[in-house]
Order: C-alpha cells, then sequence, then structure tokens
C-alpha cells in the first residue's frame, strides 16, 4: 500500500511538471505573451476559439541562481517576448532594465544583460543579439551583443527611444525603430571581436511615437505609432496605413500573417498594459486577468 502511495505521488509530480510545460516545443501558429515577470505559451487551437489554454510557463523567479539576484528586478516588467531559433527559444526584454535568452524546452538561461530601459531585441547571426533600449539616462540605444560572453556590449549606437528592432534574412538588414524613425543597418566586421552596425538609411515615420516593429514577410513591416498603424514596404521605401488598426491608437503589439490575414494583438487599456489579447481571422478575445499583459508574439 505504501508503495501504491508513493508512486501515485510520483506520478502527479510528473503530470504536474508536464502539465506547466517542460520540455514543451512550440507550435506554429502558437500565442508567446508577456507581462509584469511572466511569459507564457498559449495553444493556438483553443486560443482561436477564444479559449485560454498554457501549453508552457516561465516566471522570472524559475531561473533561479542562474541569474545574479539583482536581475530578478531587472526582469520585473517584461515588455517582449520574441521567439527565435526556429521558435525553440525566446528573447524577452523589460523595460525594468534587463535581456535575457530563454530555451524553452529547458528552461535555462542562455544569455543575460542588464539593458536600460530595453524594448525589443532581436537574433543576428553569428549568435549576436541587437536590443533596442528606450528613453534612459543609460538607455536611448540600439546595442550589440555575443550570447557567449554576457553583460559585454559589443557595439552601440545612439537611438531616441529605441522600441524596436527586427533582423531582415533576406535583405541581411537590421531594421531599427526610434521616436520618429526607422533606420536601416548592415552588419560590419561581423566575424571580428569588434562588429559594427552601419546605417545606411533612416525613414521619417508618418506620426511619432514609434512603438511596434514586427515583420509580416521579406519586405514588408508592421509599425505602430501612437496614433496609428502602417506598414512599410521596404523595396517601395514607402509607408501606407494598415487598415484593419490604421485608427487604432496605444497598440503595443501586433502580428500579422499575410496569407492567412489571421491578425493578433495588444493594445493600451488600463495605462500602458491590457488583460486582453484580440485576434482577427478568426476573431476571438482572449480575457487574462491575472496579469498586466503588454505584448503578444506569434510562433512561426
Amino acid at each position: 500500500m505504501h508503495k501504491l502511495i508513493v508512486l501515485f505521488l510520483l506520478i502527479t509530480v510528473f503530470q504536474s511538471a508536464f502539465a506547466q510545460g517542460d520540455n514543451v516545443k512550440p507550435e506554429s501558429g502558437d500565442l508567446v505573451a508577456c507581462g509584469e515577470d511572466q511569459v507564457f505559451i498559449l495553444a493556438k487551437k483553443d486560443a482561436y476559439k477564444g479559449q485560454v489554454n498554457y501549453r508552457w510557463k516561465w516566471k522570472v523567479s524559475d531561473a533561479g541562481k542562474q541569474l545574479p539576484q539583482d536581475y530578478q528586478q531587472l526582469l520585473s516588467t517584461l515588455d517582449d517576448c520574441k521567439p527565435v531559433d526556429n521558435g525553440t527559444k525566446l528573447l524577452l526584454t523589460a523595460s525594468s532594465g534587463a535581456t535575457i535568452l530563454l530555451d524553452i524546452a529547458t528552461k535555462k538561461v542562455l544569455f543575460y544583460a542588464k539593458t536600460p530601459m530595453a524594448h525589443s531585441a532581436d537574433l543576428l547571426p553569428g549568435g549576436r543579439i541587437a536590443v533596442a533600449n528606450s528613453t534612459h539616462q543609460k538607455g536611448n540605444s540600439l546595442e550589440v551583443y555575443d550570447i557567449r560572453y554576457p553583460e559585454k556590449v559589443l557595439y552601440r549606437d545612439s537611438l531616441y527611444s529605441g522600441h524596436g528592432v527586427v533582423w531582415n534574412l533576406a535583405s541581411k538588414q537590421v531594421l531599427a525603430l526610434g521616436f520618429d524613425e526607422l533606420r536601416i543597418y548592415e552588419l560590419v566586421n561581423w566575424t571580428g571581436n569588434k562588429p559594427k552596425l552601419t546605417l545606411l538609411k533612416t525613414y521619417k515615420l508618418p506620426d511619432e511615437g514609434g512603438h511596434e516593429l514586427s515583420s509580416i514577410n521579406n519586405t514588408q513591416f508592421l509599425i505602430s505609432t501612437h496614433h496609428g498603424v502602417w506598414t512599410f514596404d521596404l523595396r517601395k521605401e514607402s509607408f501606407e496605413p494598415f487598415t484593419p488598426l490604421a485608427k487604432r491608437v496605444n497598440i503595443k503589439s501586433a502580428n500579422y500573417h499575410n496569407e492567412s490575414k489571421a491578425l493578433i494583438y495588444t493594445i493600451a487599456e488600463e495605462s500602458w498594459w491590457t488583460f486582453n489579447i484580440y485576434g482577427e481571422n478568426p476573431t476571438f478575445k482572449l480575457h487574462i486577468p491575472s496579469v498586466k499583459l503588454y505584448k503578444v508574439r506569434v510562433v512561426r
């Protein structure tokens, strides 16, 4: 009888760990949402029905001794949770002052850095990471790091109110979003120990308050500002209103699939945060009152 009880308890513990998403591999279309000190992955098939089904969860406290103690506070307000490396890892940024690279399956922290008012990051070739930092005495910048060297800045350029950064594989360029401009950079000296980003072009935004930057495809990108949402065409070098959200203000994140027309986004409703994730094609709303949500991303 005693052995049966022990076996039952072991099975229960295993099921609990599994339910929390350990060793989960996200599926294409799954949603990744973040806010406060936590990030989670939601099943696409349920989300599209308006149902919240957590496939995986992580809190900053889960990192334990993988991070220096002060990172518990530095990661207290997560503001981006971008799937990278074929959806196997997450780049997490926090306006409270840090960026980390997290392996989803193992929940292992692969990289960390103190990044003042960080608002977005992306993975670059050769194990490098670009981080856009917003308004802070030590921020207003675009920084480059190497995964192998935590907290070591390899390159830095000024960027007022840095809010977005995207690596475009097709053009081999970095797009960076500031308060009133979109910049295009190319990689220079990239295989050496002193990599650089060389500014190629700067485009004036159609509105101030650049906030969101996400990729639609190889040539088109979504950009949100204080008073609207726009598409930027890299070939045409032009901005156009993004019709589904053109007149919406304070869009914090937006993800658009060009073929299916699926749109998933968050919008500031309580202040800078929301308790809701919205979708179109199909239309749905996910209400998550336990977390002050900031951004939602989609696994591609």
